[in-house]
């Protein structure tokens, strides 16, 4: 049986490898002790066009894509089932707009450490990609122009 994972293991690895969707600018914003939920943010671009699924990290026992906008003159957030990639084009995850919600957090999340994200997307052919990426933590208050600043 140990053997059979391996090899799942190194089959999704070289997934990974291969993946036509890249990650840049990874970040999360980081906690206080006590606070149980975080967002993550990083920037998604496909040649040919995908779909964000899902996402999971060891620090979090729940992992959601979600999305926040104005509905009238309040700003609500709230879980999406996916995040389309167009083909050739950048899309943030951002503060203010899609992201990854990390909750349950099982530790706070300090300055300068990393966070371990895997982001399941869908190809257009239908194929499953695994991008596994490191988010730096960054201050509780950090917003997207901030993070960007920092590169």
């Amino acid at each position: 049986m140990k053997s059979v994972w391996f090899v799942v293991l190194g089959l999704g690895l070289v997934t990974s490898a291969h993946a036509q969707v890249t990650v840049s600018g990874a970040w999360a914003r980081g906690t206080v002790e006590g606070q149980k939920a975080s967002g993550a943010f990083m920037q998604l671009k496909s040649a040919d066009g995908a779909t964000l699924v899902g996402a999971e990290s060891p620090v979090a026992g729940v992992v959601e894509i979600h999305e926040m906008r104005m509905e009238g003159s309040t700003m609500r957030m709230r879980a999406v089932p996916k995040v389309e990639l167009p083909a050739g084009q950048t899309v943030d995850l951002k503060p203010g707009g899609y992201h990854i919600m990390l909750m349950d957090l099982k530790a706070p999340l300090k300055k300068g450490e990393s966070v371990p994200i895997k982001l399941r997307f869908q190809g257009r052919d239908g194929k499953p990609q695994v991008v596994e990426v490191k988010a730096e933590v960054r201050e509780l208050t950090a917003s997207g122009a901030a993070a960007k600043m920092k590169h």
